[in-house]
């Protein structure tokens, strides 16, 4: 069998709408009701910690970042994570998470949040969010709004409703 190389780039605006085809496969178009989803509507990636994965021209896997608020806090929402169904249990995720995280780090963004499984995040770093401590624009199970600290000691005090960067 052949062994074929994964690349991870930077997301660039022509990832875009390849992304969007890709989530409608892997979510299908129950995904536009999620909050997480209607808190991102019509913001840009953050290109500087937004990368796409792909095996040849193929793109196999994409992680978002999107400016938020977490409170009065400046964060970054994670996701759409995303890995092309048939390529899923090969670490392409992970990959996609650790750059990501990694190049927030480097920019000097300081907390992450996502909704999402936490089996599968906290091995990355991410917690649980306390109950009550954050809120979301919309209906979201408070076991899978997730947080990690890019910087120790980030979350501490941070509390409030979560919304759109201004």
């Amino acid at each position: 069998m052949t062994q074929l190389t994964l690349d991870v780039a930077p997301l660039t605006p022509a990832d875009l709408p390849n992304i969007e085809k890709l989530d409608e496969r892997a979510f299908g178009p129950g995904r536009f009701t999620r909050t997480a989803y209607r808190l991102r509507e019509g913001m840009t990636p953050l290109s500087s910690c937004s990368f796409v994965a792909r095996v040849g021209t193929f793109l196999v896997g994409a992680n978002i970042m999107t400016p938020i608020r977490a409170g009065a806090a400046p964060a970054l929402l994670l996701g759409p994570l995303t890995v092309e169904p048939a390529f899923r249990s090969r670490g392409i995720g992970e990959r996609l998470l650790d750059t990501s995280l990694e190049a927030a780090r480097t920019h000097g963004h300081k907390l992450v949040l996502l909704v999402g499984d936490e089996p599968y995040y906290k091995r990355v770093g991410f917690k649980r969010v306390p109950m009550g401590r954050l809120t979301m624009p919309g209906p979201v199970d408070p076991a899978r709004l997730l947080y990690c600290e890019l910087q120790e000691g980030a979350f501490e005090g941070v509390q409030g409703p979560v919304s759109r960067n201004a």
